[in-house]
């Protein structure tokens, strides 16, 4: 997720789960390995389906067995043989890779989400039996009355090659794909589970209406009669038109980069060139905060795979990477800091500099969120950037962005001013704290005696999700993030920047970011800074900003944006 604090991540689990959608498989025997994951919130086993096709082919899923049994993760890639065992879930921002070990007859091996964790698989002794209910694959949509709160909640039921699974997306808080655990259905009664939100829900079947009428049960709340119903038959995958389709009109290159300045950092990236004898002005994309592929995918949007194709149409090459750690790049994402991560944006922008067939001179750098965070650090280095692009850049300090993103998010996702003043004083109060930290060591130690069962209501975090909160509080990062002023290093800017912020942008808001901008770029003679009106921190045309809008927008990056971009770049470096 692009550069947010936002309070509803931190309760999901450490296993997320992922889009449903299941493809059909060959008719093969299934390999089945089982693991235990030791997490601050205490054990999980895991379940790995691996399956191969005719061809050799490999896909796999993944069950979490104590938090969604019966639901299954699909896999992004998997490598299995008799040596390793290795498979990534994009989704999740998960990846995992292990060798065999012939004296304890299992892989050995690193999970990283986040945070690396060691994970053994061994051979399970049986294959699930795939459960199929009948009857209730499709879209379900409901609108919940929480005291005055109302959530809309999308239910989302299919049955595929391994059985019927669902999962729930809460629209307005942002949160999609919450896994859903314990679906069955006896007659017309149908009852499920959700843990995440330590939520139960039994209800009778109206399959002539298509409703699922029942009670919503939460412990400490009063039970909530909820109707789900069916809007849909079947799970459909969203519209992304502007994802680029083969044919391109210009070369492709895989690539891999080490940086020197980080040991077992080595980043795997997409090159992508136009055809043609001339050199070419180039950029390096950098994501924002958390894991990111190098598409900076999220749910089912790819923004830098847009980017770069309309770039690279317009004349400028594009090296577009995985983040540390994530996919397929290798290091450890938990561990770095913005400084780590602008240490791999400058491997990536030497090394692009050197290719043949990029003019040496006009190599820039486009950062998004963090990225527009990142790209400033970048400007006075050795081998600095020729010109930046900041997409929704910070212009405030830190711990400014999360106060201020958290209130405007609250609010927006229906919030009460009571509320939200509570939590926001509650994340000032410990954001103060963890501030004067040394390292996220000395966070856990200061903010720990703050985290009461009240405090933790405040800031809309169940009492026993308190270990997993602190877990994402508790990262370097966090500390040199609340800590960072982005004004001197835009001082010291030289290069020409564009630099452009949404007008619906909850995330790094305009009004404040934007006058830090022109404040920080205001001895720049070639500085642009600009607000889109009616974009969001994705650059999407949005209604409301919030981040649920995010995954229901068919636009994945609005086209006069695009066009702004690449003709400010041409402008400069190829007309």
């Amino acid at each position: 997720m692009p550069f947010i604090l936002h309070l509803t991540r931190v309760l999901l689990p450490l296993i997320l789960s992922a889009l449903i959608s299941l493809p059909a498989l060959a008719q093969e025997a299934t390999r089945n390995w089982i693991g235990t994951l030791d997490t601050p919130a205490g054990s999980l086993r895991l379940l790995l389906k691996v399956s191969e096709d005719q061809d050799g082919n490999q896909t796999a899923f993944l069950e979490s067995l104590d938090q969604a049994p019966g639901q299954n993760i699909p896999v992004t890639t998997v490598a299995l043989d008799d040596e390793s065992l290795s498979f990534s879930i994009a989704n999740m921002g998960a990846q995992y890779s292990g060798d065999w070990n012939a004296e304890t007859n299992r892989y050995e091996g690193e999970f990283q989400q986040g945070m690396t964790l060691a994970l053994n698989f061994s051979a399970a002794d049986e294959a699930p039996v795939a459960l199929i209910i009948e009857g209730l694959d499709g879209r379900w949509e409901a609108l919940l009355d929480r005291e005055g709160t109302l959530l809309n909640l999308v239910l989302n039921i299919e049955t595929g090659a391994h059985g019927t699974s669902a999962t729930l997306d809460s629209v307005d808080q942002g949160v999609y794909d919450i896994p859903v655990t314990g679906l069955s259905r006896d007659g017309d009664r149908v009852d499920l589970r959700i843990p995440m939100a330590n939520v139960t829900y039994s209800a009778v079947l109206d399959a002539d209406a298509g409703v699922l009428r029942g009670d919503w049960t939460r412990p400490g709340f009063p039970d909530v009669a909820l109707e789900f119903t069916r809007t849909a038959m079947q799970v459909v995958a969203p519209t992304r038109p502007q994802t680029p389709q083969a044919p391109f009109p210009y070369e492709i290159s895989e690539v891999r980069i080490d940086n020197p300045e980080a040991e077992g950092v080595s980043l795997a990236g997409t090159l992508t060139m136009p055809r043609g004898s001339q050199p070419v002005p180039a950029v390096i994309l950098v994501s924002g905060s958390g894991p990111q592929d190098r598409d900076e995918s999220i749910w089912e949007h790819r923004p830098f795979a847009v980017l770069a194709d309309h770039l690279t149409r317009q004349g400028v090459a594009v090296l577009r990477y995985d983040d540390r750690g994530f996919a397929e790049s290798t290091g450890d994402f938990a561990t770095g800091t913005s400084h780590d991560f602008a240490s791999d944006a400058m491997a990536v922008l030497r090394w692009l500099r050197a290719q043949p067939g990029v003019d040496t001179s006009k190599v820039g750098v486009i950062g998004h969120s963090e990225g527009g965070l990142i790209a400033p650090l970048m400007a006075n280095l050795d081998g600095a950037p020729d010109f930046l692009v900041l997409l929704a850049g910070p212009g405030t300090t830190g711990q400014e962005i999360v106060l201020e993103q958290a209130d405007l998010i609250a609010r927006a996702s229906g919030g009460s001013d009571e509320d939200v003043a509570a939590m926001v004083s509650a994340l000032q109060v410990m954001t103060d704290e963890a501030k004067q930290a040394h390292d996220g060591a000395d966070v856990r130690a200061r903010v720990t005696p703050l985290l009461t069962e009240e405090f933790l209501t405040s800031l809309s975090v169940p009492a026993d999700q308190k270990e997993l909160f602190l877990t994402q509080i508790t990262r370097d990062w966090y500390v040199q993030f609340l800590n960072h002023d982005p004004l001197p290093y835009l001082q010291a800017v030289e290069q020409p920047v564009l630099a452009v912020v949404g007008s619906m942008d909850l995330q790094v808001p305009a009004a404040s970011n934007l006058a830090g901008l022109r404040e920080g770029l205001a001895g720049n003679p070639d500085a642009t800074i600009l607000e889109l009106y009616g974009l969001n921190h994705m650059f999407q045309p949005a209604q409301t900003g919030t981040i649920a809008e995010y995954a229901q927008i068919e636009t994945t990056f609005d086209p006069e944006t695009l066009d702004l971009i690449s003709d400010w770049i041409r402008t400069r470096f190829v007309d």
